[in-house]
């Protein structure tokens, strides 16, 4: 009777927490992006997943994953900062293994032990918490920050390893924390609604015995609604063994990001966003 109530509460819980891998951003959680148009195909991985990251039933942010290097390849939000607690808990992606899976972020524990998923299932489809586990000089670096969102719900949703990258610990708590947190308040002056793209460029390193890649770069964009006339738009890049962040326009980083991925000239945000 006990484990049957246990079941239960599990199963109301699981519902609370969503998130759905998709076909498309577009015809799924567009509203993360200016004028409902995400990023370029230049970026896309050759494993892809499109993930819309939802938590107690509402949509959050947008996170384009790649399955074979087990990174993001971007996270894209609102920009929404409000004081608040960080949060504790890590979350996956059980959809990820399977669209047979339930539609939400979980915590491994629970699908270990309610789902009948193996740890090595789990594992093949995605980094699990034990990847990383004993890192030396990085940590778990987000894209899509949990400072810049407003309230418990939102950035509980930022805790999922699939918005999580291996980075130089120097420059998440240095320089690339000083951008999040100093520099974004100061760019956002005057601005009605921020549109945020953050991505990684995959590097030749990996940690977790070559499941997990440590990108070389991490970047970040943004495109600022200030009127229904008037937009700014800027960015930021920093290599991931350095505690340095240089500024730039958001065409310079179109462009760093187009000899970097060595591919078609990448596309950002839609062309109503000023690239000088």
């Amino acid at each position: 009777m006990l484990l049957l109530l246990l079941l239960q509460v599990s199963a109301s819980c699981l519902w609370l927490a969503r998130s759905e891998v998709v076909t498309s951003f577009e015809s799924s959680c567009p509203q993360f992006f200016f004028r409902e148009t995400p990023p370029n195909e230049a970026l896309e991985p050759e494993n892809p997943a499109w993930i819309c990251q939802r938590y107690k039933n509402q949509y959050y942010f947008a996170t384009l994953y790649d399955r074979n290097r087990r990174i993001p390849v971007y996270s894209a939000y609102l920009y929404q900062p409000a004081p608040g607690k960080r949060p504790k808990t890590w979350l996956v992606e059980p959809q990820l293994m399977g669209p047979t899976y339930p539609k939400t972020l979980e915590r491994e524990w629970t699908l270990l032990n309610y789902f009948n998923v193996s740890l090595e299932q789990l594992s093949k489809s995605q980094a699990i918490l034990q990847d990383y586990k004993n890192l030396t000089g990085l940590n778990r670096g987000h894209l899509n920050p949990s400072s810049h969102h407003p309230d418990s719900s939102s950035r509980t949703a930022t805790f999922t390893l699939t918005n999580i990258v291996p980075q130089d610990e120097k420059l998440n708590g240095g320089a690339w924390n000083n951008y999040e947190q100093q520099t974004m308040i100061r760019r956002t002056q005057g601005c009605n609604t921020t549109y945020v793209v953050v991505g990684a460029v995959p590097g030749n390193n990996y940690i977790a015995k070559g499941r997990v890649n440590k990108p070389s770069y991490i970047w970040a964009s943004a495109c600022c609604e200030v009127d229904t006339n008037h937009r700014k738009a800027w960015a930021a890049i920093a290599e991931n063994d350095k505690n340095e962040v240089q500024l730039l326009t958001l065409g310079e980083l179109e462009d760093v990001l187009t000899q970097l991925y060595r591919r078609d000239q990448v596309s950002l945000f839609d062309s109503d966003c000023p690239r000088e």
